[in-house]
């Protein structure tokens, strides 16, 4: 590995003076401006004090099975000794982890990072080029993997480092009966299991049952160790592994921490947890975040099932949900979503895109709660700005830095940008990633030396230091010599009430160079392609109306439900759902 010439340690006692930090000013009551990153020596230290102090109480829920915080410290206890001591795995070695949310995943990623093993989370729906890619390029030694994508590994583990694969099933937690007739069903009835080969796979559960027979041995874990190798990038070229260390983690914990305890309740907080833990969002902020005030959380498998998502949720009166704009509005959009309790409900936190002024507003008088956006990247955890939790309304920002993070809007020089500007959105903080797996070019195109990341999104801020992403760079659209963001026109048209989901994206234009492109799912059939060009000369600027608007049934999303405008704009469409396309 080739490592990056800078410590964030040294770099944090050259913040910004607090005149150059306006959101100070705006903090909530009793939010700290800085967090102590040395508090915990590590994510380890953090999980094991949490399962010490919260020992009996619940830590998660899937399909019905519950485990302990006491549970979760003695089968992450017993997986770290397999892999230690019966997979011979040394400090430092990766760990490759293909799970979605079930009961699986945190007692493995806790027995991972307590064996001293770095955590590379993998993509359950990873084709095989993309999940070869990722083994090769990670140099993982073993993975972890529930059977029914099991197929996948088979074909691109041979010829690769990872010598050692643990297989596990839907049920295989969930107790007797109930896990083989999960199982059964499974595999036999719903055949969700494709056939596959793997020559010396160890079940999950066996890997438990073998840790049993030794001593977890004892790892020092520093705060300088990777804990975790996040990839991302895969949208806009090869995936790059971000090497987020253990101390990176724990200040993005305790910054998130100290943004929401005031709204918090230590051993009471019950959080619906419908993104992927793999994710960065949910891994921080579902699981780390509320694992240190005792938190509840309820693991939704498969959140795509909408009606079935509404069911679980019914009956619990959950304090917390985090989600995408994709995710609330399927939920609004779900029969029987307004006849759940949200009586409990403090906290709504959206990320990972824009939240949807259209959405935001119903989300609020449908359950009450404010619909709070926040912002950040894989490279920093990933939280960079947080909107203040007694905020009134939706107000179109992604909200304040959080403690221990400066920021910035500079050119496309580096040269910081008047207030009010709008220009590169740059974050520096302890938070922020050492850099890239084994690319320090693509380290060296984003990451300065004195610690500033360049997010690739352009900002604002306002004088009261309220951050506001006008889009990717990537994403502009340049009609005519005009800037034209795709967030804003998609912001307008999701106001109309035939409108589910929609993306806006550049096509060449003989005329402007380029014109926007609408692609629209409707919730109203009859809507046409006219009267959303009327609704949108209504509320736009003439250069930002859309030339082309197409009706599909569905729009790509990532993994967590982000639209993906760049396949829009590179994949030949579809053809249209119904009439209407210009």
């Amino acid at each position: 590995m080739r490592g990056i010439a800078r410590e964030h340690s040294s770099i944090m006692g050259e913040s910004m003076a607090n005149d150059e930090r306006p959101w100070l000013s705006s903090y909530p009551k009793g939010v700290p401006s800085e967090i102590d990153p040395g508090q915990y020596r590590s994510v380890v230290a953090l999980l094991e004090e949490s399962c010490d102090r919260f020992r009996h109480r619940p830590a998660f829920t899937n399909m019905g099975k519950t485990i302990s915080y006491g549970d979760l410290d003695r089968l992450s206890a017993h997986f770290a000794a397999f892999l230690r001591n019966d997979l011979k795995l040394a400090k430092g070695d990766r760990v490759a982890l293909m799970i979605p949310n079930l009961l699986q995943y945190p007692i493995a990623i806790m027995g991972v990072l307590r064996a001293g093993l770095t955590v590379v989370n993998t993509n359950p729906l990873y084709t095989a080029r993309e999940l070869r890619h990722q083994i090769e390029d990670s140099g993982a030694k073993a993975i972890v993997v529930l059977e029914n994508f099991a197929k996948t590994v088979a074909e691109v583990v041979p010829g690769t480092q990872c010598q050692h694969v643990v297989t596990t099933a839907i049920g295989d937690l969930l107790g007797f009966p109930k896990s083989l007739i999960t199982n059964l069903v499974v595999r036999h009835v719903k055949k969700m299991v494709p056939a596959y080969s793997i020559p010396h796979e160890i079940r999950f559960n066996d890997a438990l049952k073998r840790g049993v027979r030794s001593t977890m041995p004892k790892t020092e874990v520093g705060p300088d160790d990777l804990a975790f190798l996040q990839y991302t990038g895969g949208t806009t070229g090869v995936a790059k592994g971000a090497m987020l260390t253990h101390r990176n983690m724990v200040s993005n914990m305790l910054q998130a921490h100290a943004w929401i305890s005031p709204n918090m309740r230590e051993g009471e907080e019950v959080v619906i947890t419908a993104l992927p833990l793999y994710h960065i969002f949910a891994l921080t902020a579902n699981f780390l975040v509320f694992a240190r005030v005792g938190g509840y959380n309820h693991l939704i498998t498969n959140p795509r099932d909408m009606p079935a998502f509404v069911a679980a949720i019914r009956s619990i009166r959950f304090t917390a949900l985090t989600g995408v704009n994709t995710l609330f509005a399927g939920l609004l959009n779900t029969p029987g979503f307004d006849q759940v309790d949200f009586s409990q409900l403090r906290l709504t936190l959206g990320g990972g895109m824009a939240v949807q002024r259209a959405v935001a507003d119903r989300w609020k008088k449908v359950t009450g709660c404010t619909l709070a956006e926040a912002y950040g990247l894989t490279e920093t955890c990933p939280a960079v700005c947080i909107n203040p939790l007694d905020i009134p309304e939706y107000n179109g920002s992604i909200g304040l830095p959080i403690p221990s993070t400066d920021v910035a809007i500079r050119d496309d020089d580096g040269k910081d940008l008047p207030m009010g500007d709008s220009g590169e959105l740059c974050v520096r903080g302890p938070q922020v990633m050492k850099g890239y797996w084994q690319r320090q070019e693509e380290t060296d195109k984003v990451l300065s030396k004195d610690g500033w990341l360049r997010t690739g999104d352009i900002a604002r801020i306002d004088e009261k230091g309220f951050v506001y992403i006008v889009d990717r760079k990537k994403d502009m659209i340049l009609v005519s010599g005009f800037n034209v963001y795709p967030n804003e026109v998609e912001d307008v048209v999701a106001q109309m009430p035939g409108v589910l989901e929609v993306a806006a994206v550049g096509i060449p234009d003989e005329k402007s160079g380029e014109a926007v492109k609408l692609v629209v799912v409707r919730k109203d059939p009859a809507l046409t392609a006219e009267a959303i060009r009327e609704y949108c000369k209504a509320n736009l600027t003439g250069y930002k109306v859309p030339k082309a608007v197409e009706f599909r049934e569905s729009l790509p999303k990532t993994n967590v439900g982000k639209i993906l405008r760049r396949e829009l704009r590179d994949e030949p469409a579809p053809a249209p759902s119904g009439t209407g396309t210009h």
